[in-house]
């Protein structure tokens, strides 16, 4: 089947010439051992000279990751382009050292080798570069992928799942192209849209209900979606996972760097061929894609304008409705999963960000924006969170545009937009949020399972050219910086430390750890086999190291230190 995508993939993206073109669909890479080649590339897009590309395993985009939640993945990146880059795992939940920000470069030529348990829940999320100064470029030139995390709640829910059957990737980007077909890098002029990397984009799709896994993969465009003719869709999951129950709707706006999860029900519209468009005549000024990207006409920004996209309705795909396929899902669940978000009352910090821009006055927004009145600075660590904390952060935007705000390591849940409950939508777990100018938007989150005080997360605008320009932070998580063996003792007892991959934790009468669970001296949390006897547990698994085991006893957290050999 991936031989099948591939090919598909490949005619895709050298067919654009000749008008309508059909969309190409990624293939795939699964399991638990992944390479991916990130290489220069050439597409034909139009008539002349080729594009100079980027791409992961191919020329542009990179293939679809569908990855098992609780699976142990070993992946190999290598560096085949001309510049240092890096791979962010955007949204997924890892160790600072295999997030993939900007302290973790990949020269030319070499190769990094991050290996991670899948703790995230089933949703879709998505890998990028992410080198300092640099994100904007690597991205638009065409390194990006999907990955879809599969999961057994997710797999007892009648869904499509059935990939390029009636479950799609669609990556929706606009670009600027100068006059030698040559794709423009911080640019305010993107006037070219595209699905998977593919112009004019038409999809045959059956008549039955469809599920569309969608990113706004593009630098700074908001797109405002809906279908051609009116027709309600449902979105089932935002960001981080699925929602509580299918959310009805005509339109969805989604900022850079935001998926959501869609169901359309094509049902009884064979031969029909409705589009999916964004309504951008919709969208209020303060979007980039609106008619005025700032709050009103005062506030004009290079390039910009003449667009024809810019507060226009406008195509982005086509879908020519077809048979259905021999085993449809023909309904939209009433439920899908539980959704419990973290509660105000177990809070342990508040902290606030403020977005400015660095010029004051109707020139603004050809300016670059801070947080916290400061550009990145990679010797800066400007936020430190103790493991397991329990925070709230507010964001006040005091800009004329909207931010598109990105927080790595965490799922987070939108609390309010200024003081009232979100919409249902996007009450869900998410890792982005689009601030609306002069708005605050409160969400809560957990540090949990990583600490590392020597690498350290982002959070940034996720508007590659605000990024680059230096909106960005960066945190630390850090766990306990001693080990109280005495306390831990009253408690348990663990032998033989040092070990040879194996210990016994002898628990005293009465005590059953609420969690269980170990680190390496990196803060990474290790795949270990856990039995439990009467009063004790046997760990297997351990390599050669220093490593923290981690009880969660009613009285407290017990941390002992471990050594195999």
């Amino acid at each position: 089947m991936n031989k099948i995508l591939f090919f598909l993939f490949a005619f895709s993206l050298y067919s654009w010439a000749q008008g309508q073109n059909p969309l190409a669909i990624p293939p795939v890479l699964s399991g638990t051992e992944i390479e991916l080649n990130l290489q220069p590339g050439s597409v034909q897009f139009y008539g002349g000279e080729a594009t100079a590309t980027m791409g992961a395993n191919g020329d542009i985009l990179g293939p679809t990751l569908i990855l098992q939640q609780g699976d142990f993945v070993q992946f190999t990146v290598n560096n085949q382009l001309e510049d240092t880059t890096t791979l962010h795992w955007h949204g997924m939940h890892v160790s600072a050292e295999n997030d993939g920000g900007p302290h973790t470069t990949i020269p030319p030529g070499t190769s990094w080798t991050p290996s991670f348990t899948i703790l995230d829940k089933a949703a879709t999320y998505w890998y990028h570069p992410h080198l300092h100064k640099k994100t904007d470029k690597h991205v638009s030139k065409g390194i990006a992928g999907l990955i879809l995390v599969k999961d057994s709640e997710e797999a007892q829910l009648p869904l499509p799942r059935t990939y390029g059957v009636d479950d799609f990737p669609l990556v929706i980007q606009t670009k600027d192209f100068d006059a030698n077909n040559q794709i423009v890098v911080h640019s305010n002029s993107d006037d070219v849209i595209m699905v998977n990397a593919t112009l004019d984009p038409f999809l045959s799709v059956p008549a039955q209900v469809v599920r569309f896994r969608v990113l706004n993969g593009s630098s700074q465009r908001v797109f405002n979606l809906g279908l051609s003719n009116n027709q309600t869709f449902y979105q089932i999951a935002s960001d981080g996972g699925l929602l509580a129950e299918p959310y009805e709707t005509t339109r969805l706006r989604l900022g850079p760097g935001e998926r959501a999860e869609l169901l359309v029900d094509f049902s009884g519209m064979e031969g029909q061929t409705p589009y999916l468009k964004s309504y951008a005549s919709e969208l209020p000024n303060g979007f980039y894609g609106a008619t005025y990207p700032g709050m009103g006409p005062g506030l004009q920004m290079a390039g910009y304008n003449p667009n024809p996209l810019n507060g226009s309705d406008f195509n982005i795909l086509q879908f020519q409705v077809g048979v259905p396929t021999t085993d449809p899902v023909t309904a939209v669940p009433a439920s899908l999963v539980e959704v419990t978000p973290l509660s105000e009352s177990d809070v342990n910090e508040t902290r606030s960000l403020t977005f400015t821009p660095e010029v004051l006055g109707p020139n603004q927004l050809n300016g670059q924006f801070l947080i916290n009145d400061a550009f990145f600075d990679m010797e800066v660590i400007n936020v430190t969170v103790p493991l397991d904390n329990v925070e709230i952060w507010e964001l006040t935007n005091f800009s004329g545009i909207a931010h598109p705000f990105h927080i790595h390591d965490v799922q987070f849940y939108i609390l309010t937009r200024d003081g009232v409950a979100p919409p249902v939508n996007e009450q869900g777990r998410k890792d982005v949020v689009l601030v609306r100018p002069m708005e605050t938007v409160r969400f809560i989150t957990k540090f949990e399972d990583f600490a590392d005080d020597a690498v350290p997360y982002m959070y940034h605008c996720h508007m590659l050219t605000h990024e680059d320009g230096g909106m960005m932070g960066q945190f630390v998580v850090v766990g306990p910086t001693a080990v109280d063996e005495t306390a831990a003792e009253t408690a348990i007892s663990v032998y033989p430390n040092p070990s040879k991959g194996w210990l016994s934790v002898e628990l005293e009468a009465g005590l059953s750890p609420e969690r269980v669970w170990v680190y390496d001296q990196l803060g990474r949390q290790v795949p270990v086999s856990i039995s439990k006897t009467e009063h004790a547990l046997e760990i297997e698994g351990l390599r050669n190291g220093i490593f923290y085991l981690y009880l969660q006893l009613p009285q407290g957290l017990q941390v002992q230190k471990i050594i195999a050999y």
